[in-house]
C-alpha cells in the first residue's frame, strides 16, 4: 500500500499550469521532524505536492504560503538526468486529499474543510454544484451544504423513535 499523509505550511504560494487535457497544482509543504540537529535546531523537510484537476484548482484558490495544510496521497518516484549527466530520483506526493487547517480568521478567503479527488462530497462534484467548504466562509455566495431529502423508495419502517434518556451517551 502506497500511503502518505504529512501536515506542514506551505513554504511558497502554489503554482497551476497545464500538462495535456488537465491541470495540476505543484506546492511545497514545509514540515518539521521531531528531532533536532547535532547544533540543538528542529530539521524541516520541503516536500513537493502535485494536486491535480479540480483538487488543484481549490488548491491555487485557497492556499497561500504560510498556511496549514494535511495532504493525504501517494508517494510517487521519478528518475531523470540532471543538466550535468547525472542520474537523479526525485520525490512528490500525488494529492488525493487537501485538508485546510489554518484558522479562519487568518488571511481572507480560506476555507474550514476537507477538499479530496474523486467522486466525493468534497471534491470534483458535478459541475455546477459547490463542493463543502469550497467557498469562503461569511462570503455572500456561500451556502451551506445541505443533506438531500431520503427519496419516496426510502422505507423507515424499520426504525422506532427514541427518546434521549434512551441514548447510550
Amino acid at each position: 500500500m502506497n500511503k502518505i499523509t504529512i501536515i506542514g505550511n506551505l513554504a511558497f504560494d502554489p503554482e497551476t499550469r497545464m500538462t495535456g487535457t488537465s491541470n495540476v497544482c505543484t506546492f511545497r509543504v514545509a514540515v518539521q521532524r521531531r528531532f533536532t540537529n547535532s547544533a540543538g535546531e528542529k530539521v524541516t523537510d520541503f516536500i513537493p505536492v502535485s494536486a491535480w484537476g479540480k483538487l488543484g484548482e481549490l488548491c491555487q484558490s485557497f492556499l497561500a504560503k504560510g498556511r496549514k495544510v494535511a495532504v493525504n496521497g501517494s508517494l510517487q518516484t521519478r528518475n531523470y538526468e540532471d543538466k550535468n549527466g547525472q542520474k537523479r530520483t526525485a520525490f512528490e506526493i500525488n494529492a488525493d486529499e487537501v485538508e485546510f487547517l489554518s484558522p479562519r480568521g487568518e488571511g481572507s478567503g480560506m476555507p474550514q474543510g476537507n477538499m479530496q479527488q474523486g467522486n466525493t462530497p468534497y471534491s470534483n462534484a458535478p459541475q455546477g454544484s459547490t463542493p463543502q467548504g469550497s467557498m469562503p466562509f461569511g462570503s455572500p455566495s456561500y451556502t451551506p451544504r445541505v443533506p438531500a431529502a431520503p427519496n419516496d423508495d426510502f422505507d423507515v419502517s424499520g426504525f422506532t423513535e427514541m427518546e434521549d434518556s434512551q441514548l447510550p451517551f
